[in-house]
This record gives structure tokens, C-alpha cells and sequence, in this order.
């Protein structure tokens, strides 16, 4: 199951594709019996889903606790809740003028062009001027996204990566990749992957810290295939595309 599809279905088709079952959940989602068009919180879940993709949506909810609750309740206790984020409190101005010097043309504008003349217009910092862009769009940060995750999972994966390439002129995953290992600018993706805590293992903030995996040595079940059948960041462009990015 996948909050917040968007228009061109996200993972769902691939999914189908692959011998899944997979619904996905969204206001704007696609026509057809493998999607309901209504917000994740109204809807009535399949019984005890193996595994619920969030990819570029947590951070636009009005309570992610909420979500969150309703993702942990729903799922089959061997479970997986995969998210891929937006580290947007990572943005800082040397990630941001890397990802500014790799636009292509006027005509292939995006919200990267809108925020490069609309910070330099403002004749402010970066840092406050993409605070105060953030907080009028009431973008949730991922640090507050990783917390109420580990309240109510365990982690078997989180990781940063690449983020911006799908929207640059002739710039490779590798391309970012290279100058993030470089020091050059931040991470920008959090991919995470939690399976839902025991009853009897709610200690608070067990298994936090930023980046770092937990379970070892723990059989996962097959839908963590998805990890590698599936890859995640392609589809980061596709959610933009959706319009799930503010502009």
C-alpha cells in the first residue's frame, strides 16, 4: 500500500507489475480498482498490509503522529513501513548553489528555478529565507520525522542519498553521490525502513541516530525484496512531477 500515489500512481504499477497486490492512496490518484482517491487518514485500510510506502508525502501531512499511528495499527506484525524523505533542513546554501549551477534552460523551469530568483529577489540569507519558505509551505523537518517514526518502529534501514539529479541539467545520481561523499554539499534523501516495535519494546528513542541501521541478524520478510526489486529514487521525479513538491 502507498500514501499519497499521486496522480501517476507511484509504485503501484510496478508493484503489480512485480506479483503484489498493491493499492495506493491519494486525493488525486489515478481511475481504477488499485487506487482510492481520498486522504490516507479517511481511508479504510486492507487488513494487515505486509508492507505501507510513504515517498516524498510524510513531510506534507497535517500530523504525521497520526499517519503514523494508522500505518503502525494497520500493518501485518511482520511488517514494513518503507519512507523515502526530504532532508530539506540539510538544504543548506552551498547544497543549494550546487544544485542552482546545474539548472537547464528557462524552459525546463522547476521548483529549483522558483527558488533560486525567488531568494535572490529577496535580498536575504539563504538559510532565513528558505526557513521562512519552508514554514509558509508547513513543511515538516526530518529530524521531527525520524523521531515519531522510532516511537513507533524498529529500524532495519536509514540511510541518506541523493535527492536533487533527477532535476539537473546533466547530472547523474553518481554526480551527486560523488559530491556528497566529497563534503562538497548535504544529503538531501533519507530513505527509511522500520518494522513495527514489540509491545513489550516501546523504550522511547530506542534505535535512534541519524543514519544508522538496526536488526541484524533478523529474518525480514519478502516484501523488503522491494529495497532492491524496486528501486526508490527513480520515482522521486515522478512525485514532482505529481506536483507533491511545492513550487
Amino acid at each position: 500500500m502507498e500514501i499519497g500515489c499521486g496522480r501517476l500512481g507511484g509504485f503501484v504499477p510496478r508493484l503489480r507489475e512485480g506479483g503484489y497486490e498493491a493499492v495506493g492512496i491519494d486525493p488525486v490518484a489515478p481511475e481504477g480498482d488499485s487506487y482510492r482517491q481520498l486522504e490516507f487518514e479517511q481511508s479504510d485500510l486492507p487488513p494487515q498490509p505486509d508492507g505501507i510506502v510513504a515517498c516524498t508525502s510524510l513531510h506534507h501531512v497535517a500530523e504525521p503522529g497520526d499517519v503514523l499511528d494508522k500505518v503502525a495499527n494497520a500493518l501485518s506484525p511482520a511488517g514494513l513501513v518503507i519512507v523515502v524523505e526530504w532532508d530539506w533542513e540539510g538544504f543548506d546554501e552551498p547544497t543549494a548553489q550546487w544544485c542552482f549551477e546545474r539548472l537547464g534552460s528557462p524552459e525546463q523551469e522547476s521548483w529549483l528555478h522558483h527558488r533560486r530568483d525567488e531568494w535572490a529577489s529577496s535580498g536575504r540569507t539563504w538559510d532565513d529565507y528558505f526557513r521562512s519558505w519552508a514554514d509558509k509551505h508547513g513543511l515538516h523537518g526530518a529530524r521531527r520525522l525520524l523521531r515519531d517514526l522510532d516511537q513507533r518502529f524498529e529500524r532495519v534501514i536509514c540511510r541518506g542519498g541523493p535527492y536533487f539529479f533527477s532535476e539537473l541539467s546533466d547530472t547523474s545520481e553518481s554526480d551527486e553521490l560523488d559530491a556528497i561523499n566529497a563534503g562538497r554539499i548535504r544529503a538531501g534523501r533519507i530513505d527509511y525502513v522500520g518494522r513495527v516495535r514489540s509491545p513489550w519494546d516501546l523504550t522511547p528513542g530506542r534505535g535512534e541516530g541519524r543514519f544508522q541501521s538496526a536488526g541484524k541478524g533478523r529474518a525480514h520478510p519478502p516484501f523488503l525484496r522491494m529495497q532492491t526489486e524496486l528501486p526508490l529514487q527513480p520515482d522521486l521525479a515522478d512525485a514532482r512531477r505529481d506536483g507533491r513538491e511545492p513550487q
